[in-house]
């Protein structure tokens, strides 16, 4: 389960970011989470609230932005978002396509006392 590993890098992160900015507490935590980013949505919120506790994020409120996968068509260059993991242009149909977001987790902001 490398959501563990996951959640202690981002624990670290958050370390980091309070002492930088002076702060004792961390309220809230916000990341977005590609479909595509190998990682399981419920088991990165388990590991947090396990791993949270005597942190600075102790008692912070964690939520998960999912971001559903992107793509640029090199064919007619139109940007869509696709609903399921078929990897063509819903506008010409064409295969030729680029994914430009959900592939990554990303902490996107964090609350701080």
């Amino acid at each position: 389960m490398h959501e563990y590993s996951i959640v202690q890098s981002l624990l670290e992160s958050c370390e980091e970011h309070a002492k930088a900015n002076d702060a004792s507490k961390v309220t809230k935590v916000v990341v977005k989470i590609g479909v595509l980013s190998g990682v399981e949505p419920d088991l990165l919120k388990t590991a947090f609230d396990t791993f949270k506790e005597q942190t600075v994020c102790d008692g912070a409120d964690f939520v998960m932005n999912i971001q559903k996968v992107q793509i640029l068509c090199h064919d007619c260059s139109k940007t869509s978002t696709l609903d399921k993991n078929e990897f063509s242009c819903p506008s010409c149909n064409s295969v030729n396509v680029k994914v430009e977001d959900g592939e990554d987790m990303y902490l996107m902001s964090l609350e701080m006392q």
